[in-house]
């Protein structure tokens, strides 16, 4: 079963009758948030016609393949090989940081490639599975519940809306839209940004998840089913306490392995991989090419919610087999934004359909040729949202 028209408007009502804002990172009640629905042109319905035709006549299935359970397979050991190498033996000091890095990039790997196809839905066509590999989650030191809210209804519903798309919240530290607060300190964001980058992960050890569950739960904010918070609760403090026995715990107290060594692995891990998963995310959506809009007086934005995706996300590097495999194809932003049940596997495939049709309609499809170029236009962005607005207006 492909993308068809019922699962969009499913997908998309689900979410669109509660619009949550952030204010001084609480969520808080506004007037709801609808996109147009009016598409003269019909461009949605003829891109889905297309794609599901692709598939339909290729006769193959929309969810991930052996190709995928292959990556899967590389990344959980890039991830978990290292660790239990670290516990049976013993390396020099500089291979102990070389398997640390390692572990960061298996780690990133885990979270593009297997997690966030599975939570998406996309990576079997088996509830169960998709279950199971997005329970990954938790090895990652994030929690599936805040992780699907902030992602899967916040960011994919919302896309570069101020206050409601919670990934471009970085408090007063980094001024990612013109829509903001500007304060003195973002006239060097270009330049330190990339150290705050690398603590995504750690923030999920730390702090973010149980800020985000409260803030969820008190909204009752959910994909899928609500749970109950004693649950949710329970859940989050039961993995959180796994994770760090697994990872800190166990190597000191039974493999007699010096504390401020396992805490330096543990920093280095996470900061790699931190660093991987935020210039990924800020390529497709914190460039000059994205916009970032607002909606009108009415809570009415000027856009289908297909063609806001059209204006609001970028693809980079689509050509690099090597970006295509290991970023799981998160650098075909457009087309998982358009199609995000759809597995990424499919997505240099689909990309063609995709960018005709909306040159065809007369739409942007927003595309930097390379890496370095999407990492200048990043940078960029944040050198201007840097600049005094008083000033600059």
């Amino acid at each position: 079963m492909v993308w068809k028209i019922s699962n969009y408007n499913a997908y998309f009502s689900r979410f669109i009758s509660k619009s949550p804002i952030l204010s001084k990172n609480k969520i808080v009640n506004t007037p709801h948030i609808n996109f147009s629905r009016v598409d003269s042109a019909k461009f949605f319905r003829t891109l889905n016609k297309r794609v599901n035709s692709y598939f339909k006549e290729n006769e193959i299935s929309r969810n991930g393949n052996w190709k995928l359970h292959l990556k899967s397979v590389v990344m959980f050991s890039l991830y978990l090989a290292p660790y239990f190498l670290l516990l049976s033996l013993d390396f020099p000091w500089w291979a102990q940081l070389l398997m640390a890095v390692i572990m960061g990039v298996g780690m990133a790997g885990v979270g593009m490639n297997v997690m966030h196809d599975a939570n998406h839905g996309a990576y079997s066509s088996k509830k169960w599975i998709n279950k199971i590999m997005g329970s990954s989650m938790y090895i990652l030191a994030g929690n599936v519940y805040n992780w699907q809210v902030q992602h899967n209804v916040l960011h994919h519903t919302y896309t570069n809306i101020h206050g409601h798309d919670e990934d471009l919240e970085a408090g007063r530290i980094l001024r990612f839209s013109q829509h903001s607060k500007w304060y003195k300190l973002h006239k060097f964001q270009h330049y330190y940004s990339i150290f705050f980058y690398g603590l995504l992960t750690l923030n999920w050890v730390l702090t973010s998840d149980f800020l985000q569950t409260k803030r969820y739960l008190a909204q009752k904010l959910s994909y899928g089913k609500l749970p109950s918070p004693v649950k949710q609760w329970s859940v989050l403090i039961i993995t959180k306490m796994i994770y760090a026995s697994v990872w800190i715990v166990l190597p000191i107290l039974f493999f007699n392995i010096a504390w401020w060594k396992i805490l330096i692995g543990f920093f280095i891990m996470h900061y790699v991989a931190g660093l991987i998963l935020s210039i990924v995310f800020q390529l497709a959506h914190v460039v000059e090419e994205a916009d970032m809009v607002l909606p009108d007086p009415s809570g009415t934005m000027k856009n289908t919610w297909a063609i806001h995706q059209l204006f609001t996300t970028v693809n980079f590097s689509t050509k690099n087999r090597i970006m295509n495999w290991f970023t799981g194809g998160l650098n075909h932003q457009v087309e998982h934004h358009i199609f995000p049940n759809i597995s990424h596997i499919h997505y240099t495939k689909i990309s063609n359909i995709v960018r005709n049709t909306a040159r065809e309609f007369n739409l942007p499809y927003n595309e930097y040729k390379t890496t370095r170029k999407a990492l200048i236009a990043h940078f960029k962005h944040l050198k201007q949202m840097g600049m005094n607005p008083a000033i600059t207006a």
